[in-house]
């Protein structure tokens, strides 16, 4: 079946960079946006970037200049390179995939916390 595999989280220091991985498995890549959310803790899950097939990319506010999405159609993945993280964004990040007028799909998540 489908599935979403994410990768590269961990502890950061605030102000240092991070890229997250997602792996998408048993998909029709191209028919996807792919996307990574957010969700901190107490907080709603909140949309940090998605990226079409034609690598065209839409951010949300609260990360916007400090995140990059990017995605390698021939490997079926899709990334999120962090820098000058801060400590809010600590919590679950969430590969999630759509597709047009379809079905969605959404990874386990990862953790990232950022701390001295």
């Amino acid at each position: 079946q489908v599935q979403l595999v994410e990768s590269g989280g961990g502890l950061v220091e605030p102000g240092g960079s991070l890229r997250l991985s997602c792996i998408a498995k048993n998909i029709i890549f191209s028919n996807y946006v792919m996307g990574w959310y957010h969700q901190a803790p107490g907080k709603e899950r909140e949309m940090v970037a998605h990226i079409t097939h034609a690598k065209v990319t839409v951010y949300g506010d609260s990360m916007k200049g400090r995140v990059t999405i990017a995605r390698d159609n021939a490997k079926n993945t899709v990334d999120l390179l962090m820098s000058s993280v801060k400590t809010e964004d600590s919590g679950v990040y969430y590969c999630y995939a759509i597709r047009v007028r379809g079905i969605e799909f959404w990874g386990q998540g990862i953790q990232v916390t950022v701390s001295s």
